[in-house]
């Protein structure tokens, strides 16, 4: 890299309301890997970090974040996405729409009420 540039990377801290349901979330259903966890003791919030396929989140218990964010998630091979979901709980996955500004979407909310936007560009 030119020593005159640099490199931005965001990492987005999504509030969660109840860690087991969350964690049944984002591993079981999403397929994220808990890469680490971390309370300042027994009874204290969890801030914690999950990852997949390169998406990096950090989710806290801590009262300080507020739920309902929504994360845009630039995505390749959507309907792919949809389909392994679809086999892991065809009751919540929702169907991936075409946007007005034609790119394919996937909107999934979390257990916290914090959004997912999968968007990916359709090249033609």
């Amino acid at each position: 890299m030119d020593k005159n540039s640099f490199e931005l990377k965001g990492i987005p801290t999504l509030r969660i309301l109840n860690y087991q349901e969350s964690i049944d979330f984002y591993t079981s259903y999403l397929g994220f890997t808990v890469d680490w966890e971390h309370r300042f003791g027994p009874e204290e919030p969890v801030y914690m970090q999950v990852s997949l396929h390169g998406l990096v989140l950090h989710l806290s218990e801590n009262k300080r974040f507020d739920p309902g964010v929504i994360v845009f998630v630039d995505t390749k091979r959507i309907r792919y996405l949809h389909k392994t979901l679809y086999t892991r709980n065809q009751a919540v996955t929702p169907e991936v729409e075409t946007t007005p500004w034609q790119t394919l979407q996937m909107e999934i909310e979390d257990p916290a009420g914090n959004l997912l936007r999968f968007n990916e560009t359709v090249v033609e």
